[in-house]
This record gives C-alpha cells, sequence and structure tokens, in this order.
C-alpha cells in the first residue's frame, strides 16, 4: 500500500467519523464535544486528504516506508487526540495527559511531513526518478 492510497482511504473514514459526530450532536442538542468534532474533521478528513494529494505527486515518497509510517503516526494521533479532546469537554480532566501525548504525536508526524517537504527534488525521485537540475518545494 502507498502513502497515498492510506491517506486517502484513512481521510473517507475520518470524514464519515466527523459527519456521525456531528449529526449525533445535532440529534442530542448537545454539542460539548464541538472541539473534538473539529479536529477530528481537520486532523482526519482535510490534512490527511491533502498529504494523500502531496505523496500522490512524489511516486518515490509515496512508495517509501517513512511516508506510510508519518500517515499511520499522524492517523493514530489523530484518533487519540479527538478521544481525549471529546473525554475533556465532556468533563473528564484526567484525559488531558492523553490530549498532551497525542498532540506530541501528532507534532512528531508533522514534523517528518515537513522534513519531506524541504528535501529537494532529487531525494524525492519524479515519474522517472530523473534529475531536472531543479529544486522542487
Amino acid at each position: 500500500m502507498t502513502a497515498s492510497s492510506l491517506s486517502f482511504r484513512l481521510a473517507v473514514v475520518f470524514a464519515l467519523s466527523g459527519m456521525a459526530m456531528g449529526i449525533g450532536m445535532a440529534m442530542s442538542q448537545n454539542h460539548s464535544i464541538m472541539p473534538a468534532h473539529a479536529h477530528l474533521n481537520l486532523l482526519g478528513w482535510v490534512s490527511l486528504f491533502l498529504f494523500g494529494i502531496y505523496y500522490e505527486r512524489r511516486p518515490r515518497l509515496n512508495a517509501s516506508k517513512l511516508a506510510l509510517v508519518q500517515v499511520i503516526l499522524w492517523s493514530a494521533g489523530t484518533v487519540v487526540l479527538a478521544g481525549a479532546v471529546a473525554a475533556i469537554h465532556l468533563g473528564y480532566k484526567a484525559a488531558d495527559p492523553l490530549a498532551g501525548l497525542a498532540s506530541l504525536i501528532v507534532l512528531a508526524a508533522m514534523l517528518l511531513f515537513t522534513y519531506f517537504v524541504s528535501r529537494p527534488a532529487i531525494s524525492l525521485g519524479g515519474a522517472h526518478g530523473a534529475h531536472t537540475g531543479r529544486v522542487d518545494f
């Protein structure tokens, strides 16, 4: 599996989960977990879909195990963070350390993605892996 295909698949799962959470809040008229809903949609749906587009445009990176690790770290961190934020807003303050840990996991995944974005095109390899003499950021 490539990083882009995993990103796209997980993004859709997160979108559906975020929609279900939103519908649940609307039906119950209790919007206390709205921050968790926002985290789930932005980190899960939007960010993962954007990662997928980026990876798809860089075939060598897309096929790398390190890119898969980035997507998995991001996704796991997002699940734990959204759950912890929901718990906090439902009154379970004991979830604070879990939210902090999950935030650090998401940050680590973003730092890894930042590394990928900052690398020159020769390291990423184009569609044919050829070096064009230009740096692509």
